[in-house]
């Protein structure tokens, strides 16, 4: 029976999906429900300026730096976190979720995790981002609360945990007096 079962959810899989990415700024992660991480790549895409033609993203592109001709260029679309090339990103998002999901008859829910100081107009890029990339919905979450849902730490409750995040760019202190779900997470730029 349980066999049965799991061959018809593995089967609906194909009408739609979870996903989650972590944009960060030298990888991206994609996650997906029921499978794990499934893509851990550089977030690098390589462009034909000419025509702006994607040829490559993640380690593809990652490949192709410093290596290509002139009318070739590798860009990073993310600076400490947050986007700072909209199309390149979108279209890098694009790629990804293309590259996890293959065929699929409907779009997928992407949860992105995003830096807890970003300002309003960069959580709605992202937003946007990955709709234009074929997303049904997009879901933001914090870093902090990410490491912290990904740490087996039960955010609906307040206890005495910490967490720390020993990233190149800043160092982030999470309040948790409270429950995360409604705490804000303060972060400091080095």
């Amino acid at each position: 029976m349980a066999s049965f079962l799991q061959r018809i959810a593995k089967k609906m899989s194909l009408f739609s999906s979870d996903i989650g990415i972590d944009l960060g700024t030298a990888t991206v992660l994609v996650y997906v429900k029921g499978k794990g991480v499934v893509l851990n790549e550089p977030s690098v895409v390589a462009v034909d300026k000419v025509s702006g033609k994607i040829l490559a993203v993640g380690e593809e592109a990652q490949s192709m730096l410093g290596r290509t001709p002139g009318n070739i260029v590798a860009i990073r679309p993310l600076r400490e976190g947050v986007i700072s090339d909209y199309e390149m990103t979108e279209r890098m998002i694009k790629e990804f979720i293309a590259k996890v999901q293959g065929i699929h008859l409907f779009k997928p829910n992407v949860v992105i995790c995003v830096p807890s100081i970003i300002t309003e107009v960069e959580e709605r890029a992202v937003i946007d981002a990955g709709t234009q990339a074929g997303a049904k919905r997009v879901f933001l979450v914090e870093e902090p609360v990410a490491a912290a849902i990904g740490a087996g730490i039960n955010i609906n409750r307040a206890n005495g945990k910490a967490l720390s995040s020993p990233r190149p760019s800043r160092s982030r202190a999470i309040n948790s007096t409270r429950p995360l779900s409604s705490t804000s997470a303060v972060s400091t730029m080095r």
